[in-house]
Parts: C-alpha cells; structure tokens; sequence
C-alpha cells in the first residue's frame, strides 16, 4: 500500500503541474497574439523618443519583421497543442484520483489516449508551424528557418503508450483475482 500513496501523491502533484502548464499556455498563446497584432499595428509607425519600434528590435536584436512574425505564429501553435496535451492530462490525474487507482479499465484507456495525443499533436503542431512559416516567408523577406522539434514528446508519448498497457494488464489481473 506505500506504493499506491507514492503514485496517488505523484498523481497530485502531476495534476496541479498539468493545470499549472495549462495556465501558463493561455498566458503565452495571448502574449503570441498580443505580440502579432502589435508588429501589425505598430512595427514601423510607433515611435519612443524618435525610434521606432522596428528599428529597436532590428538594431538589438538582430530579427527581421518576418522572423518575428513566424516565431511568434509558431508560439501560438505550439501553446495550443500545449493546452490540448495539459488538459487531457489533467483529466486523466483526475480519474486515476478519483479512481484510488491506476489499475481500471477506463483509467488505462484514458492514459493510451494521452500517449497518442502526446505523438500526434506535436507532430500536428509542427505541420502548422511550418506551413504557416513557409506562408510568412513567402510574404515577408528575411525570415529565419524555423527550429521546433516534437521528438521529445513522441518520445513521452511512447512511454504513456506502454504504460497504458501496463495499467490495463494490472486491471485485468485485478478483476481476475475478484472473481476467484
């Protein structure tokens, strides 16, 4: 039973860190569209002092317009497929909490879905990255290639793949034993 509060612990822990990640997601998706509009209101016309905007981030920076908006639209795609991935997760720390257990049926099928999530949305967030980068350099000159790699989460979501299947076998195993 020390093993079962030591993963129910863990699951807290992971259920606040999911909501947390969650946040800070919506947070950084609204800062990547503030930051658009603002290049698309302001970049050459608001002025501090004299200097425009375009030529402070130019001249301390180094960035092109075009790179800014690409890397602030593949920010904005990569916090929505963060999101997703957060709240299933969370969802799914719910359920195991509620369940007192990581060994039901539902629970497992719930975890699987989170491992295919977990390869599929990286993958998907990188196809629109860079189509939409592909469709800003086309319009834009100067955009710098773009530099995202899913293969972290492919990773991650292998393992909770895997695991899924452990957690479903240890709920058979569980419903074998009641019914002797």
């Amino acid at each position: 039973m020390k093993t079962l509060k030591t993963i129910q612990t863990l699951s807290k822990i992971s259920k606040v860190i999911s909501k947390i990640i969650f946040i800070f997601s919506i947070v950084g998706l609204c800062l990547c569209i503030f930051g658009i509009l603002s290049l698309f209101i302001g970049f050459e016309g608001l002025k501090l002092g004299g200097v425009t905007l375009q030529s402070i981030i130019q001249s301390k920076a180094d960035v092109s317009e075009g790179t800014l908006y690409a890397t602030m639209f593949e920010g904005a795609v990569y916090c929505v497929g963060t999101m997703i991935l957060a709240k299933f997760a969370e969802n799914y720390f719910k359920r195991e909490l509620n369940d007192g257990t990581p060994f039901t049926l539902e629970g497992s099928k719930e975890l699987l879905r989170l491992g295919i999530l977990s390869v599929c949305i990286p993958l998907a967030v990188q196809a629109v990255s860079s189509i939409g980068h592909s469709i800003i350099s086309k319009i834009l000159p100067d955009v710098s290639p773009s530099e995202l790699d899913p293969g972290v989460s492919v990773g991650i979501g292998v393992a909770l793949i895997v695991i899924s299947l452990l957690c479903k076998y240890g709920a058979e195993l569980s419903k074998d034993n009641d019914e002797q």
